[in-house]
């Protein structure tokens, strides 16, 4: 099965009531850990990369993967999507390589730290949506800002700095004409989003809901969403690791926000824990292995173990087979009558 367009996935998500796991990787072990997850429970799937993923793995080793994943799966409908992209550049370069849906991050700056004018904003994703569009290439956008910093791009603080303001969101649709709207309601990158377990005070899921009663046809976008387990911070940290106590986002509150609106929710602090906890074990209890092997397979069957969880609580495992993929050019030839009769 060919690359898909996200736009589907997320379309047929909100058809079904349920949400799509967004899982980043950097290798061809986390791609293998995601697409035997995805199998295992017959989940279509998102697999993004960073700007700092793409560096680290070259674009057209990742590339080659993801297409080694589609051979390999081919009854896996798989999005490849390009996370959090600073600049126009970085989309129509994406774009060019074949991803199939890219994110437009222009709440910061080309810099990918400093806060940016809703005006810049707009305009930004404006022009990243004319030009994937008529590739058939899904845009996701931000409006408000994310605490923490992922792959050197955040505006850091503690996620409660530039929270989205419902009314701003509503105009930004109408304004870009995005397929997917990544929202700020207090979660951060990284494994130290909260201090506690959050509640209202901290995870602002009032004001997603109000979002969600503006927007009810907008597939909303959870980024910061990892649950970080304490069970994988204790792995890590039975095994050498200095973890100090962090809180992520319940997994009951990402249900909450998948039944008002959300469909893709945004996973890679879980993934990177599950990881390290397999390969430090292996390390501790037998130093004497050196073959990467020894310790990379444990590490990959530890990320399947998490991503097959998020799948079943997301709601999206059982649903591979429910649409037949759309051709790019075909959905560009949707978004032009889209356009034709807004």
């Amino acid at each position: 099965m060919p690359l898909v367009a996200m736009r589907q996935l997320l379309d047929e998500a909100a058809k079904g009531g349920y949400g799509v796991g967004a899982f980043n990787v950097n290798n061809m072990e986390q791609i293998q850990a995601i697409m035997e997850a995805a199998r295992e429970t017959q989940s279509p799937v998102i697999i993004q990369a960073s700007r700092g993923a793409r560096a680290y793995s070259q674009d057209r080793f990742l590339y080659h993967l993801m297409i080694a994943a589609t051979e390999v799966y081919p009854e896996i409908p798989v999005v490849l999507h390009l996370d959090h992209g600073n600049s126009p550049a970085t989309c129509k370069s994406a774009i060019e390589m074949g991803f199939t849906s890219v994110m437009m991050d222009g709440s910061l700056m080309e810099d990918g730290k400093t806060p940016s004018s809703y005006e810049y904003n707009v305009r930004v994703t404006r022009e990243v949506v004319a030009m994937a569009h008529a590739k058939g290439v899904t845009v996701e956008a931000e409006i408000g800002c994310l605490g923490g910093i992922e792959d050197g791009h955040g505006a850091g603080g503690s996620g409660m700095e530039h929270l989205t303001d419902p009314a701003q969101a509503e105009q930004f649709v109408k304004d870009t004409n995005c397929d997917a709207l990544a929202i700020a309601i207090g979660t951060s990158h990284g494994a130290y989003k909260f201090t506690k377990k959050p509640d209202g005070s901290v995870l602002k899921m009032d004001v997603l809901i109000e979002i969600h009663k503006r927007l009810p046809k907008t597939h909303l976008v959870m980024h910061g969403s990892s649950s970080v387990p304490k069970e994988l911070q204790d792995i890590i940290n039975q095994y050498g690791g200095k973890l100090k106590p962090t809180w992520g986002v319940p997994v009951e509150e990402i249900q909450l926000g998948i039944r008002n609106g959300v469909r893709k929710i945004n996973v890679d602090t879980d993934n990177r824990l599950a990881i390290t906890g397999a390969i430090r074990k292996v390390f501790m209890e037998s130093p004497e292995k050196f073959d990467p092997r020894d310790y990379l397979k444990p590490a990959r069957e530890a990320m399947k173990k998490v991503v097959m969880q998020r799948m079943i609580e997301f709601g999206q495992a059982g649903h591979a087979k429910d649409f037949t993929p759309i051709p790019l050019a075909e959905m560009a030839e949707m978004y032009k009558k889209e356009l034709a009769t807004a």
